[in-house]
This record gives structure tokens, sequence and C-alpha cells, in this order.
């Protein structure tokens, strides 16, 4: 494995990007198509292929993707003390294109199966690509935000096209005429896994470009000590997988789950924090304080895929500016678009605010991204006045809402991950990246459980009811993401202390 390139070398790049972090880009772009294709098929294939009711469609949707976050942790814990970010990176990948093709072949059959090993799978990969965009940037380098939103572009332009396509051919509604009905879901899932191979191809053939960020930490070790430690890392995630199959088909188990692993994950890092600094481990309670914040953004955000998803196909016209669109399509896809065309113009706004002294600092964005999320919420809200006498409403409308939550999102989560690395340790920081990604399993959770409350509260009305119901959930929500967002900028002062001068 070529290590031409030194750390520092790579970090010592001129212009607003460095040359790196491009391989990283479409690396990542492939393995979020195949996710947020998964993702975006989720509840609409348990209501309408398992024939599951919304309101356990909605918790499954919640363990399914807090299983998925949450394993971040675990996927960042190994690739600091054993595989290495690489290494792990390609291991869940692969991971990842077998629970894919599982679900290709037989997705009824197979379901929770592939779930499992695309849980497991995007624990490993997901923590350790973000974390290598992060190793590419010198401690101090004001261009890192911008650099996450380079990459943050390349997630939503993956998911962008997943969360449409997938779900349109699996409905039948995209290359229709082609595919035969009943073996269109198979085909939705089977593209999932092609592109999760084009991904870690991707990654393959140009790690090399990467010097020595992400190589084992064990490296020091006998040859066949190291080896030992890898192969029982392998065997032990593989035996996860029909412990996670369970606990996902199985809700109750979600919730022990989730009480166990927050605390099992505080308790490590303040293990940890005996072999760091007070600077240092001041930063570390700072990451955790924006890690709290962010479980409330995504158990709001990610309606999406829940409640938002049955909102879409229920009670939204099929018309955008004159197109004729899949309405969930567009709910699970409209976000993403709006992320690639702003995500880049942000990112340099960011660097020209910040020659002219005027960039706002970390925590001041994070209460902006609560304050878009909230006005977003509002917009869901008032589609209600819209509606037709059959609780049908303006898709047109909705999109606005999505259009605004974009900010919100882009103020907050390529920001939360850009300063994960910053408050970070080098030796803790793919565990820190994991907490910040088991945040958002929280977060999802939380989500799942939203949801299936205003599942519930509509269950057996009419759509002219539901419209009603939803919509007035989604201003509950609104109203509680500006109160977060006006707290977050109250307590900067503390959080600036508490950051010890990073910005």
């Amino acid at each position: 494995m070529s290590t031409n390139l030194t750390i520092e070398q790579i970090q010592d790049f001129k212009g607003k990007y460095p040359k790196q972090i491009w391989p990283l880009f479409f690396s990542e772009m492939w393995e979020r198509f195949s996710f947020y294709g998964m993702r975006g098929m989720l509840v609409f294939f348990m209501v309408n292929q398992l024939n599951f009711d919304e309101v356990v469609a909605n918790l499954q949707y919640g363990a399914t993707q807090a299983f998925v976050y949450a394993f971040t942790f675990i996927g960042g814990l190994f690739a600091d003390k054993i595989l290495g970010k690489r290494r792990s990176l390609f291991w869940g990948g692969l991971l990842m294109i077998v629970g894919s093709i599982l679900l290709a072949i037989d997705p009824k059959l197979f379901f929770f199966t592939g779930i499992a090993f695309n849980v497991v799978g995007t624990g490993f990969f997901k923590p350790n690509i973000s974390s290598m965009v992060g190793n590419l940037y010198k401690d101090g380098d004001h261009r890192v935000d911008a650099g996450f939103m380079l990459f943050y572009a390349g997630v939503n332009l993956g998911a962008l096209m997943g969360g449409y396509l997938c779900v349109a051919i699996g409905k039948g509604q995209l290359f229709g005429d082609l595919i035969a009905e009943n073996i269109s879901w198979n085909v939705a899932f089977g593209i999932s896994s092609v592109f999760m191979i084009v991904s870690l191809l991707t990654f393959v053939q140009t790690q090399k470009k990467l010097g020595n960020i992400g190589l084992s930490p064990l490296l020091h070790l006998p040859e066949s000590k190291r080896k030992l430690s890898e192969y029982l890392t392998f065997a032990s995630s593989l035996v996860m997988v029909p412990i996670i199959m369970i606990m996902v088909s199985k809700t109750e188990y979600t919730d022990i789950f989730m009480y166990a692993i927050g605390p099992i994950a505080l308790f490590y890092v303040f293990y940890e924090m005996k072999n760091f600094s007070a600077v240092e481990n001041k930063r570390l309670l700072a990451a955790l304080l924006f890690m709290i914040f962010s479980i409330f953004f995504w158990a709001f955000f990610e309606q999406s895929g829940g409640s938002l998803s049955l909102f879409a196909a229920n009670n939204l016209h099929d018309n955008l500016l004159g197109l004729k669109l899949d309405p969930n399509g567009v709910n699970n896809s409209s976000n993403s678009l709006f992320v690639i065309l702003f995500a880049t113009p942000l990112g340099l706004l960011w660097l020209w605010l910040h020659k002219r002294k005027m960039e706002p600092n970390t925590i001041i964005k994070f209460g902006l991204g609560f304050i878009f999320l909230s006005i977003g919420f509002y917009i869901f809200y008032y589609t209600k006045f819209f509606s037709d006498e059959n609780g049908f409403t303006s898709l047109n409308v909705f999109t606005l809402g999505w259009f605004i939550i974009t900010f919100g999102e882009l103020c907050l989560s390529p920001i939360g991950t850009s300063v994960m690395t910053k408050l970070s340790p080098a030796k803790l920081q793919a565990v820190i990246m994991g907490m910040w990604f088991l945040a958002s399993a929280y977060g999802q959770y939380f989500a799942g459980l939203l949801g299936a409350n205003i599942a519930c509260a509509s269950e057996n009305a009419n759509n002219v009811e539901k419209l009603n119901i939803y919509a007035d959930g989604y201003k509950q929500l609104g109203l509680y993401g500006l109160i977060a967002g006006i707290i977050l900028i109250m307590i900067s002062p503390l959080m600036k202390k508490l950051m010890g001068g990073v910005k």
C-alpha cells in the first residue's frame, strides 16, 4: 500500500480544497445512493408489501435507523483500536453489499437479514470516511468547514439519485414498462447493491492518494498478532448480524439497546478522559453538548423517512411546478437536491465571511439550524390550508418547507461533523465521530416514536382528518425546534469557554 505522501504534505495544500477530498467525495456519494435509496423504500415497502400497519412501520423504521447510526460508534471504536479507518471502511462496504444483494434476491424473505447486514456494515463504513476527510486538514485550518460542505454535497448527490430512483422503480413508476411488476422491488434493491459496489471500488482504486491516513494503529505489532485481532473483529461483527436481525424485528429490544448504548458510550469517553489534558477534556464536553442538541434536530428532521413519507403518499398532489412527480419521491429527494445546489455556495460564503472576520461561530450556526428547521415544519403545518375536499394538498408548499429545512441542515450537519474532528483528540477521533452518529441514532429512534404517535392518533381517520392530525403534529415540532434554537444561542458563551479557542 503506497504511503509516498505524508499527512503533513497532504495537509499543506493550496486553494480551497485538498485534492484527496474528491475520491472520498465520490465513494461517499455512491454509498449514500445505496443507503438513501434503501431508506426511502423502508416504510412504504413495510406498509404496502409486508402489510405492516403505519404505527408498526414507523417503529420499525426508527429501530432500523437507530441501529444503523448506533453502530457507527462501535465501528469507530474498532477503527481507532484495531482495524484503522481504511480497513474498517472496506469491511463495512462488503457487509453492506451482502445485505443489499440479499434484499435484491427476495426482499420479503430476507428483509430483516438484509437490513441487519446493512446496519453492521454502515457502522464500519460511515464514521471512518468522515474522519478521513477531517484528517486532510491541519488543526485550526479555517477551510475545514468548507471542505465538509463539499463532502456533504457528495452525500446528498447520492441521496438525491437513490432517494428518488429506488422508490420510483420499486413502485413501478419508473421503467414500469420494462420491469415486471412482481420483480420491481427486487430491481430497486438490486440497484442499491450495484452502487454500493461502485462506492467500494472507487475507494479501493484511489486510497493510495491518502498517504498514511487511515492505516491500522497496530502496524507496530507482529503481523500474526495484528491479523488475529483483525480476524476476531471480523468474526464478532458477523456474529452481530443475527442478533441485530432479531433486535430490529422486535422493537422492544431496540428500547433496551438504546437505553444501554448511550450510557456505555458516555462511560467509555469519560474513562478515556483521564488520558487527556484539561483543555482537551473541556473540548470533549463541548462535543457532547453539540451531540445532545443534534438528537433533537434529527428526531424532527428524520420524519422524512417515517411520518412525512406516509403524509406524502396519502395527502399530497403529484404536481410540482407543473411537473407530474411522485410525492414520496419528492419527499425523499428534494432536500438532497437543495443541499447539492446550496452546500458549496454556503461553504464558500463561510470562507468569504471569515476573510472579513464576520463568519458566525459554530454555536450560532447550530442555533440557526434549529430556527430554519422550525420554519420548515411550520410550512408543513400550513399545507393544510391549501388542501382540497379530499384531503390532498400542495406539493409545491410542501417542497418549500424542505427548501427552508435544507439551510437548517447545512448549518448543523456538515458543521457538526467538522467540529467533531476539531474538538476530539487524534487518538479518539473515530470514536467521537461514531458518537456524533450515535446521537443521530437517538434522533432516528425518537423520530420513529414521534412518527408512530402521529400515526396512532390518525388511525381509522379519513384522509381529511389525517391531513389535519399530521399537520398539527408538525406545528408542535416547529415550536420545539424554535425553543431549542433559542436555548442554544443563549448558552453560546458557555460553549465558547468549553471549546477553548476552537471556532
